[in-house]
């Protein structure tokens, strides 16, 4: 596979490499989990510390982690290149665990693929894309971000990075730039995207100008209508989202919302026609700033999650459905990533008692919450069953994880009620 960039830094080909952890590298055809990492498309390295799979590897499994391409490289459209550049070395990563993990251990024929945010779209996108059909048997999709784009879209954004540079936006110009050119113009957007909301639309309320192309051709739809029309069926699923998902970026200094910025958010973002009035009678006790956080959360993460969810039950195939409402502080409370390091057992406790908000039993209850859900990935990728009722639309069994974890309907109603009659699909431009 070839590279936009003309060094080999910062996303190129020579960044595709895999990672792996293995128990026993005999003849124990043990389960294969295969972890797609997040970064808003932007950000890619399994070289972090947080995400050494050593521990989640000791229950039981055969972990890959990958890098791919990100940013312009792996996700511009970009004429003279394919779509999804990115996800398809996710592809092509699994390709090579088929016909190599055997050598470590592995069960070739038991390929669980397991990722967050980004990583939770792409799992969602390789359920539908034709070239991925064979490769994984179950998959887990944690705090998948909802956004997927149109080929129009996609194709303005990248022109404007593009005219940053002062080039068009082909492989041939593209391909004479170094890596540090394109990520800084991709800053400079980025910096830039409020300005566009009225023509791109929603996107410009997420961190990221990068989301995977529904092309039509590699990416023949958006997951929720073509999961529901049974292309997920034979692919067991589990499902879920953190219960304070935007406040990971509401709580970094700087971070808080204008009142400008809380409106168009309600006017863009929100389904129906008054969203203000929604949130407001849904969440009457919060704040401006607190339904800012909870409609952002539900928008990009929560309700793209439960959605999918849905369409799977639709489409016939095993689906179970989780929450991480477990956190360690009050200001971020569980928040987007947290259920990262918590299921890879790297959130260590000296980190949490450093934190000026934790709660006092923080610490201690680290390890247990991640026990729990480490306990039911394996499970999952061992058996296809995490160990709770599967999910339904109209029981909405729902496993919780907080200090002890319980199973219940499905927490977010008021949001689930919101959101009920949207339809999620691709972001498109708006004028």
């Amino acid at each position: 596979m070839s590279s936009l960039a003309g060094s080999t830094d910062d996303g190129s080909e020579d960044c595709l490499t895999l990672n792996v952890w293995s128990p026993d590298l005999g003849a124990a055809r043990l389960p294969v989990m295969v972890w797609i990492q997040g970064g808003t498309y932007l950000e890619n390295d399994t070289a972090n510390p947080h995400l050494d799979a050593a521990t989640l590897a000791g229950a039981g499994v055969v972990v890959v982690s990958m890098n791919y391409r990100v940013g312009v490289d792996g996700f511009a459209r970009i004429t003279g290149a394919p779509d999804n550049r990115g996800i398809l070395d996710q592809i092509a990563a699994l390709g090579w665990v088929r016909d190599n993990i055997a050598a470590f251990g592995g069960n070739p024929s038991n390929v669980t693929v397991f990722g967050q945010s980004a990583g939770g779209a792409s799992i969602a996108a390789l359920l539908v894309m034709p070239s991925a059909a064979g490769l994984f048997r179950r998959a887990i999709s944690q705090s998948m971000p909802g956004t997927y784009f149109t080929p129009q879209l996609a194709a303005a954004i990248s022109s404007t990075i593009a005219a940053e540079l002062g080039v068009q936006a082909t492989i041939a110009d593209f391909s004479q730039l170094p890596p540090r050119a394109l990520t800084d113009a991709t800053t400079a957007v980025i910096a830039k995207m409020p300005e566009f909301v009225n023509i791109w639309g929603p996107m410009t309320f997420t961190p990221t100008p990068f989301s995977p192309v529904v092309d039509g051709e590699a990416l023949p739809s958006a997951p929720w209508s073509a999961v529901a029309g049974g292309a997920a069926r034979g692919v067991d699923l589990l499902i879920g989202h953190t219960r304070d998902e935007f406040r990971l970026y509401t709580s970094r200094p700087g971070g808080e919302p204008t009142p400008a910025r809380m409106t168009a958010a309600l006017d863009h973002l929100a389904p129906g026609t008054d969203g203000d009035s929604l949130y407001r009678t849904a969440y009457p006790d919060a704040t401006p700033s607190q339904r800012f956080d909870v409609l952002h959360s539900d928008w990009l993460f929560r309700m793209p999650s439960l959605h999918l969810a849905d369409a799977a039950h639709a489409g016939g195939g095993p689906v179970w459905l989780y929450e991480l409402a477990w956190s360690f502080n009050s200001e971020q409370g569980a928040s987007h990533s947290l259920d990262v390091l918590l299921l890879f057992g790297t959130l260590r406790p000296a980190e949490v008692r450093a934190h000026r908000s934790a709660h006092p039993n923080a610490a201690s209850e680290i390890d247990q919450v991640g026990q729990y859900m480490r306990a039911d990935w394996v499970n999952f990728a061992t058996i296809g069953n995490p160990g709770w009722a599967p999910y339904d639309p109209q029981a909405r069994t729902t496993r919780v994880y907080d200090a002890e974890p319980i199973t219940q309907p499905y927490p977010e109603e008021p949001s689930r009620r919101i959101w009920s009659a949207h339809r999620f699909d691709t972001l498109d431009l708006t004028h």
